[in-house]
């Protein structure tokens, strides 16, 4: 029967231990002696009443997996606790039949559930102390205000913000996990991070959520080598039910660290615990990550975040404005909405300088001539020597279009439309030759430039919409 038992058992540690960490198997496994087995009940021996609950906690899926493959669907499990004396002799291992029987579990008795350990504040936030269980209080680190409710929805961002709000409702779902968000800097992608975090702290308040940056990581995970605690290090991570990690990308080439982040990616991931990452780029053009890891980057839902057209900054500097309580006219947000058009952060710095500018001058009214005193200062002023990408990408800025699409073969009238624009300014504002531009512009040739231009002038003449949009549009590019 012994021997039987240690089969059984060895049979069950070959699936686990393709479905964990090295490190995992070898701290929270490789303790555990099988005892007996009896039809289909399995009894092993754990070291202590809070290593049962880690198990059951942390391991409870990968465990029914085992026994199931092992033993067959109505396989039952029985722990063995040891109880150890004070002077450290051990008496004889107390069993606790019952605790868990395939497919589900029932709770542990009230005498095997852990005691809190009390913690200092300042060891709460440090990724280096193993918490002595696993709902001790941890430091999220994040930012009350990145909120939902600050974040402005428009074209740029509405799928990735109705994902965000998905996940919200029901972290660790598996065709959202992990959801990649990528982007261009100052699109939001931090603030949608956090959003989500903060909401599910709202809604599911016992679950432990913690936002870092993959610089912060790395550099804990070194100290963590040098200091002989990486076990330590990747056990804290694991213990986390919702993990935010900003700017993954910056894991190229330091393979040690991918490494580790790996084993806490499967860990989390097997457990349904939600994952949100970020980066400057989505996962098929990042360089230097190892592809076992990107291709976990890739399991669930990766979302982009553009850069904000001029609509949608115009709503977030409405609502900026609103929150400070400063009154701004129509046409002076309209100014600031167009002129301040490269990211997010170009955008908020615009506005507080203004604000700052005018509370310590003692102006009263924020005038148009007052933002554009403040906005030299902020944004480069220098006559700009305007270039066929920089039209194209102004007119597809107009018409809430990606500049890619006016370069296509799209033939909807909207897009034939602002194509020839951006021929006509093309040609009004460059150097360029007809050749030269129907080449930058979807590879036309002179022939269809040169129509363009005329029907551009032509529609200018006879339609005061139009000329009203080229009017507009060559007001932006003038900044």
């Amino acid at each position: 029967m012994q021997r039987d038992v240690f089969n059984v058992w060895q049979k069950c540690l070959d699936i686990i231990k393709v479905n964990l960490s090295p490190e995992s198997f070898h701290n929270w496994f490789k303790p555990i002696e099988p005892v007996r087995i009896n039809n289909n009940k399995l009894t092993i021996r754990v070291p202590s009443p809070y290593y049962y609950e880690y198990l059951e906690e942390n391991y409870i899926d990968v465990l029914r997996k085992a026994l199931k493959n092992v033993i067959g669907p109505d396989a039952k499990l029985v722990y063995e606790i040891v109880a150890v004396k004070k002077d450290n002799k051990k008496k004889n291992g107390q069993s606790k039949q019952g605790m868990y029987i395939l497919p589900g579990k029932t709770t542990p008795p009230p005498e095997n559930r852990p005691r809190s350990i009390p913690v200092q504040a300042d060891q709460i936030s440090n990724p280096l102390v193993l918490p002595g269980i696993k709902k001790q209080k941890i430091n999220s680190n994040l930012k009350a205000e990145y909120n939902f409710e600050n974040f402005i929805e428009g074209d740029c961002n509405r799928a990735a913000r109705s994902a965000g709000l998905m996940i919200s409702d029901k972290p660790g779902i598996h065709m959202f996990n992990p959801l990649m968000i990528f982007g261009p800097v100052g699109t939001g992608k931090t603030h949608l991070a956090q959003a989500i975090g903060i909401r599910i702290k709202e809604r599911f308040p016992e679950l432990t959520v913690l936002y870092t940056t993959a610089d912060k990581f790395e550099t804990q995970f070194t100290t963590a080598i040098q200091n002989n605690n990486k076990n330590k290090f990747i056990e804290f991570y694991q213990m986390i039910d919702v993990l935010i990690l900003d700017d993954i990308h910056e894991f190229a080439k330091k393979e040690k660290t991918q490494l580790s982040f790996f084993h806490i990616f499967n860990s989390l991931h097997q457990r349904n615990k939600q994952l949100i990452l970020t980066s400057d780029r989505p996962p098929a053009e990042m360089h230097d990550i190892t592809e076992r890891l990107l291709s976990r980057l890739k399991w669930g839902l990766t979302v982009e975040l553009k850069t904000p057209n001029f609509e949608t900054r115009l709503k977030i500097l409405k609502h900026k404005a609103y929150q400070e309580g400063i009154d701004i006219s129509e046409k002076v947000l309209n100014y600031i909405a167009e002129k301040a058009n490269t990211n997010l952060r170009e955008l908020e710095g615009v506005l507080y300088s203004i604000i700052a500018y005018s509370t310590m001058t003692g102006t009263k009214k924020i005038t148009p001539e007052l933002v554009r005193q403040v906005m030299k200062q902020i944004i480069k002023e220098n006559k700009r020597v305007l270039t066929i990408d920089y039209i194209v990408n102004v007119v597809a800025d107009f018409y809430g279009i990606e500049p890619k699409v006016i370069k296509s073969k799209a033939r909807s009238r909207e897009i034939v439309l602002a194509r020839q624009i951006a021929m006509y300014l093309s040609r009004e504002f460059t150097d360029a030759s007809l050749t030269k531009i129907g080449s930058e512009i979807g590879g036309r040739d002179h022939s269809t430039v040169l129509y363009a231009c005329k029907t551009i002038k032509n529609l200018m003449e006879s339609d005061k919409n139009i000329k009203q949009r080229v009017e507009s549009i060559v007001s932006r590019l003038k900044y």
